[in-house]
């Protein structure tokens, strides 16, 4: 390399402050998923900074009033995936401000996943810087506004965008120590709802018919349907039963998580679900639900996560790891449809979903400068 060539790394930490600018934006526009005003003003935000970064106006794509963002360079053959929507509801921010004191990074969602999404915008922007707008021919940037509530309006466009690439890189927090996603379990869920028959629970409570009791055997039933040697887990999770406490109750409900590895589990643990019948006589139940995401394996990882050890290591980036994990993500939809899919390429720290939510400031320039080698030497 000539003396006065930069190399990528050197690029992507020149470009740390508007990094750290653009990221407290996002975190400063709230974002829950459930709002879709909140997630709307958060999409147009993430729209100004991609045509601030890229010199592009990107679409918004508004399905069921939920708003997504999408910026392609020309016919699309490695997606960048990320989503904008967080679970932490309006006022989160209050209590937990943007900051970044000693290298950790806080503020709801900068962890789960906007630091990634930053990481995504200036990934392109440093390929541009270094080759121009041909060096984005054949990008597409997916930013979705559902994906914390299982991506119910977008799954399909992601599936669609995904059919036509080489390879998805999936911009969600990494794993412990910053390894990277490479296997996420398939994920289901059920709701029960059983119906019983109210009586007096003082006067004449063999006239009822107890919702509470069946919702008991059926906890214990469910419980059962795990296997724990395969990596299948049925958690019983939520419930509630019945009015007053001198009435048997007449309806119970329940719901239930399912993860898996493969999709004959999937299915095996679907079967079963939909089979439960009543234990006690005269007791209805009902059961509504099915996997929402497919298992991303090894088979479909496997491919991007060796190019990204081997790129890593040819330009100093650090040693890099992999894991399996039981959260889904975008991701599990392109490997579901037999895209090559590499996740867990974002944020490096800790504490999705939780009060101490946090990131590291350094692993910020490594991990962007991973990924414009990584999308660079997809794309040819």
């Amino acid at each position: 390399m000539p003396a006065n060539e930069t190399t990528v790394l050197d690029d992507t930490t020149l470009r740390l402050p508007e990094m750290l600018s653009d990221l407290q934006r996002l975190v400063e526009t709230e974002s829950p998923s459930g709002d879709h005003a909140a997630v709307a003003a958060s999409a147009a935000v993430v729209a100004e900074l991609v045509e601030q970064r890229l010199g592009r106006t990107p679409e918004m794509l508004v399905e069921n009033g939920c708003t997504h963002v999408r910026l392609r360079f020309g016919a699309p053959r490695v997606l960048l995936l990320a989503h904008h929507d967080t679970v932490w509801p309006l006022g989160s921010l209050a209590a937990q401000p943007f900051s970044i004191v000693d290298g950790v990074i806080r503020g709801p969602g900068c962890f789960d996943m906007k630091v990634g999404l930053v990481q995504a915008i200036h990934a392109m922007a440093t390929l541009r810087d270094r080759g121009g707008d041909e060096a984005l021919d054949g990008i597409e940037l997916l930013v979705t506004g559902d994906e914390e509530l299982g991506s119910p309006d977008s799954r399909e466009l992601i599936e669609a965008d995904a059919a036509g690439c080489s390879a998805a890189l999936v911009l969600e927090a990494s794993g412990d120590g910053g390894a990277l996603k490479i296997g996420r379990k398939g994920v289901a869920v059920y709701r029960l709802d059983i119906t019983g028959r109210a009586a007096h629970a003082g006067l004449e409570p063999e006239l009822g018919v107890n919702a509470g009791v069946e919702l008991a055997h059926q906890i214990l039933r469910i419980s059962g349907f795990g296997r724990s040697a395969l990596g299948t887990t049925v958690t019983p999770t939520a419930a509630g039963v019945g009015t007053t406490s001198n009435t048997v109750p007449a309806a119970a409900h329940l719901l239930v998580d399912s993860r898996a590895t493969s999709l004959d589990e999937q299915s095996r643990v679907d079967a079963e679900m939909h089979a439960l019948t009543p234990v006690l006589a005269g007791a209805l139940v009902t059961v509504d639900g099915a996997p929402n995401r497919p298992p991303m394996d090894h088979e479909h990882t496997g491919p991007v996560f060796a190019r990204a050890l081997r790129l890593a290591g040819e330009h100093d980036l650090g040693p890099l790891t992999g894991i399996d994990v039981g959260g889904g993500s975008d991701g599990n939809f392109t490997a579901g449809i037999g895209v090559p899919t590499l996740d867990g390429l974002g944020a490096v720290g800790g504490g999705a979903h939780a009060a101490d939510e946090h990131a590291l400031v350094d692993s910020i320039a490594p991990r962007t400068a991973l990924l414009v080698h990584l999308v660079a030497d997809l794309l040819p």
